[in-house]
């Protein structure tokens, strides 16, 4: 049997280096065009077929076997978030005020190295390999823009893989779920109107304040009033902004948030009772109320044969680790889920957390870093589960 966890292991300086570098000079969505510029010349150098300016900063390349076979797509995101860094690494954030705080620089570095192993073994390839490397993930439309422009065609997709490295989890866990494994999200934006006035007559006026209060209130019982409790959704008020000084009350007041759901009927209820609950709300308050609701991604769901294979794989490659089946889910997004809505594949979880050494920070959180001995399991793990699809290995 292959060792693939042995080879992810020897090209480690290799995938540490990338990785470092990339977390120092962090690029955000549709701006990362030093990291593209990275990646396409390693694809280059290896002598694939290698495609810039995918969806804005996207690139693709092909690594075709010598017999035929299926058509494996491989993604990797590669943009970082607007959050001042606060690790103190020696590989921190060199750009104000952005850093790789979900670990998109790793997935980056990750599916590099999987590009080098699986070239290494072109000659006993069936099928294509497509690497695809993705800007934007973080609810900017990045893997819509990819797909507007063509990557899950010429040549076709069969069959599609992700990974996450995950600081819910320590080294040597595995997440691989077949069904619903992240949600689906919207963001909303609420303008809560009244009437300003001074503080001292409130009577004068129609506060929104005291409205905005009263809807954020109100949308705490969406889901426990409305949702199954066999189900889930997730209504979540994340800002409120209104006023200027303590004696005046403001005309408006603004609220931002999100709303998370798996399932299709609950996320139509949950919408239409947000359209609701915030217009009686606010106009019981004296108040009228303007909501722009946008949908960032639909649930990630992955292909529950798609998943047993990836879990297989990974049974027979870490025989003596967890490797977690039983549903794993997670109410965060990922816009990997336009990909598997429209093919059959696999998003999985590759733990990173390790508490002893303070690497447990939550994902886009200033102080996130991830412990990198997790990295060569993300590699052989990846590289593994392309070999097992394109020969129709189950097992």
């Amino acid at each position: 049997m292959t060792d693939f966890l042995s080879e992810a292991q020897a090209l480690f300086e290799y995938t540490q280096t990338l990785r470092r570098d990339f977390h120092m000079h962090p690029e955000l969505g549709f701006q990362e065009v030093r990291t593209a510029g990275i990646v396409a010349k390693e694809l280059t150098a290896l002598g694939l077929e290698v495609t810039t300016g995918v969806g804005g900063t996207g690139v693709i390349a092909i690594l075709g076997g010598t017999k035929p076979g299926p058509v494996v797509l491989v993604r990797a995101d590669m943009d970082a978030l607007p959050i001042t860094e606060e690790t103190e690494a020696a590989y921190a954030s060199q750009t104000k005020g952005v850093m790789h705080a979900c670990g998109h620089d790793a997935h980056t570095a990750v599916l590099l190295t999987v590009a080098r192993m699986l070239h290494a073994r072109r000659a006993e390839l069936p099928g294509t390999v497509k690497l695809v490397f993705q800007p934007a993930e973080e609810g900017m439309g990045g893997a819509e823009k990819m797909i507007e422009a063509g990557v899950l065609e010429n040549p076709k997709v069969d069959a599609a893989l992700a990974l996450h490295v995950w600081n819910e989890r320590p080294v040597g866990w595995f997440g691989i779920a077949g069904g619903p494994t992240m949600a689906g999200a919207e963001i909303f934006k609420v303008r809560v109107i009244g009437k300003g006035g001074h503080g001292a007559v409130p009577h004068l006026a129609v506060d929104p304040v005291l409205a905005a209060a009263q809807v954020v209130s109100a949308l705490q019982g969406i889901v426990s009033r409305n949702v199954p409790p066999l189900q889930t959704a997730v209504v979540s008020v994340c800002t409120v902004h209104g006023g200027e000084t303590f004696n005046v009350i403001p005309p408006a007041v603004e609220l931002t948030g999100t709303i998370r759901t798996f399932d299709a009927a609950v996320r139509q209820t949950v919408l239409a009772r947000f359209e609701q609950t915030v217009q009686a709300a606010a106009g019981a308050m004296g108040c009228r109320a303007e909501i722009d609701l946008q949908r960032l991604t639909p649930a990630t769901v992955n292909d529950p044969g798609a998943a047993a294979r990836v879990q297989a794989t990974a049974r027979r490659l870490f025989p003596k680790t967890d490797v977690d089946t039983t549903n794993y889910v997670t109410m965060g997004s990922e816009d990997f889920a336009f990909i598997l809505e429209k093919t059959p594949g696999c998003f999985f979880f590759i733990g990173t957390a390790n508490p002893d050494k303070g690497l447990d920070a939550a994902h886009h959180h200033p102080k996130f870093d991830i412990d990198e001995s997790a990295l060569p399991h993300a590699a052989a793990l990846m590289t593994a589960a392309v070999v097992d699809l394109l020969s129709g290995k189950t097992g």
